[in-house]
This record gives structure tokens, C-alpha cells and sequence, in this order.
């Protein structure tokens, strides 16, 4: 068989995290049909079927599963080699997979997670999809459900209420447009919730959460957002409550077999203290300020 180049073996590891070829160009900097066209040469060089491929996404068969887990093995030792080579194996690395908008809270808060006194490094992989640290993929992982793996530890960390936003001051004649994020990247309950309670009425749709907040922002319609972003934009209002069934508990994510480290243990307990101190405005209580 003719020797694979390791590249191909990363763009297959772009594809499975992101369970889809347009997720995974946005990372690669591929077009979504180039990315495709190397999966197929991938799979015919290996004889082996990787994927399941539908409208919805690319999911991984069992030899894709596999290949998946070797491949995690590899990248983690190459990437100590590398900082091995560069001189920064004394300084270690914190991995943090999280979704758009609690990063943003994040980003917002770094001097909070990293102070100029810490010697580790953060590496923030942000996605929508479900933080994977069964293999060490990350260190720390920010998700919507406790985990069941038996291999992870969380810590709850309070719960996260959406609802619906607009411009402020802004008014339609007729019922209100709404925009929505397109179907192969709602891979969110809030993300969907636009197509299953107001389809006939969607006008736009992106491929990312943080474009849908603009267009919200610009008056081009109403849009399902958490209340922790949209309670805090001077620019927008929540047309009524929050919405119930969107409702649910956040965890902070760890492996159990790598929890206890040092830099890792004190990232999990600032990130917990983080939340913590926005408990409410990311439960959907709105600032005083506000009304």
C-alpha cells in the first residue's frame, strides 16, 4: 500500500471533530468539496470505510472510530516533540473545548483563567460540537449535559437560560422575520429551536453563532440567543421570557485520569468561579440595570 502523508490524516481529524465538511474547511482553510474529494482518496488508500455520510454530517463507522483514536495518540506525542524541539517542554499546556459563546465570556475573563504569574499555556478550541476528552483530546471540556463517560469528572456549574432578541427599538409590519443557523451547523437545541417553532418565517441563515448575533443586531430579524449574551447588549432586547425547554445545567468537564494536575485543577477552579459570579445573568435573571 502506498505510503499516506500525515497531512491526510489531519484533515481527517478536522472532519471527525467537526463532524461535517463545511466546520472542517473553516478550520482547514479546504473548500468543503476538496476536503470531500480527500476523504474518499483517504478511505480508497486504506481500504476501509471512515464515514457515514448524510445531510446532517459525516459520522464515523467503527474502522473510522479507530483510526480516530490512533490518530489522537499521534498528534498528542508529535505535539510534545514539537514543543520539546521549540524549548517550552517545562511549560505546560491547558486544552479548553468550548462553545462560541461561553468563550466569548471566556475571552472576555482570560486575565481571571491565566494571570501573568501562571507558567502554563491556554489553548481555547472552540466549536459547537461536543467537547471529546474520553482520549485526552482536551484537558477541560464546557458542556450542556453531564457526562457519561465513565472516564470523566464534572463539576456543575450552574444553568444556562435562551430567548428570543431583536434590535432594540426595532418593529415589522406583519409577523417578524427570524434568523436562523443553517441546518448542517445547528448542531444546538437553541440553534434549531428557529426551524422547529418558526421555519416558514426564517429570512437568513449563517453558518456561524457569532454572525447570527450581527444580523440580529442589525434589525434583520429576531434570533434565539443565550440571555447571558443578549441581556448584556445595550443594542438588543429579549422579546418575552426566557425559554423553558432550552433551559439546561452547564459542567465543567475533565478526564479523571488528569484532573488532579496542577495547572489543570487550578484553570477548573477559576473557570468554576467564573460561572459562578455570572450564575445569574447566564440563568436568565436580567442586570438590574435593565429592568
Amino acid at each position: 500500500m502506498k505510503d499516506i502523508d500525515w497531512d491526510a490524516y489531519q484533515l481527517f481529524l478536522a472532519v471527525a471533530r467537526q463532524g461535517g465538511l463545511t466546520a472542517a474547511a473553516e478550520t482547514t482553510g479546504l473548500s468543503a468539496a476538496t476536503l470531500g474529494r480527500r476523504m474518499v482518496e483517504l478511505e480508497q488508500a486504506l481500504g476501509r470505510e471512515l464515514f457515514l455520510r448524510s445531510q446532517t454530517g459525516y459520522r464515523l463507522t467503527g474502522d473510522g472510530s479507530q483510526l480516530l483514536e490512533h490518530l489522537i495518540e499521534l498528534e498528542a506525542g508529535s505535539k510534545r516533540v514539537e514543543e520539546w524541539r521549540r524549548g517550552k517542554a517545562g511549560q505546560s499546556l491547558v486544552r479548553i473545548s468550548l462553545g462560541t459563546w461561553i468563550a466569548w465570556l471566556l475571552c472576555q475573563n482570560m486575565a481571571l483563567i491565566r494571570t501573568s504569574r501562571d507558567e502554563f499555556r491556554i489553548d481555547l478550541h472552540v466549536a459547537e460540537q461536543r467537547s471529546r476528552l474520553s482520549h485526552r483530546e482536551n484537558d477541560i471540556g464546557l458542556r450542556a449535559f453531564e457526562p457519561e463517560e465513565p472516564n470523566l469528572a464534572a463539576i456543575p456549574a450552574g444553568d444556562v437560560a435562551y430567548a428570543a432578541y431583536r434590535a432594540r427599538n426595532r418593529d415589522w409590519i406583519g409577523p417578524e422575520p427570524w434568523i436562523a443557523v443553517d441546518d448542517e451547523n445547528a448542531v444546538s437545541a437553541y440553534l434549531r429551536w428557529p426551524r422547529q417553532n418558526a421555519s416558514e418565517r426564517i429570512v437568513a441563515t449563517v453558518n456561524r453563532p457569532r454572525s447570527l448575533r450581527d444580523l440580529v443586531r442589525a434589525g434583520a430579524g429576531l434570533g434565539v440567543l443565550p440571555c447571558f449574551v443578549g441581556d448584556l447588549d445595550p443594542t438588543l432586547e429579549r422579546i418575552g421570557e426566557d425559554i423553558p425547554e432550552l433551559r439546561h445545567r452547564q459542567w465543567i468537564v475533565m478526564n479523571n485520569d488528569d484532573r488532579h494536575r496542577s495547572d489543570i485543577r487550578l484553570v477548573a477552579n477559576r473557570l468554576e468561579k467564573l460561572l459562578k459570579s455570572h450564575r445569574d445573568i447566564l440563568a436568565g435573571k436580567r442586570p438590574s440595570t435593565r429592568g
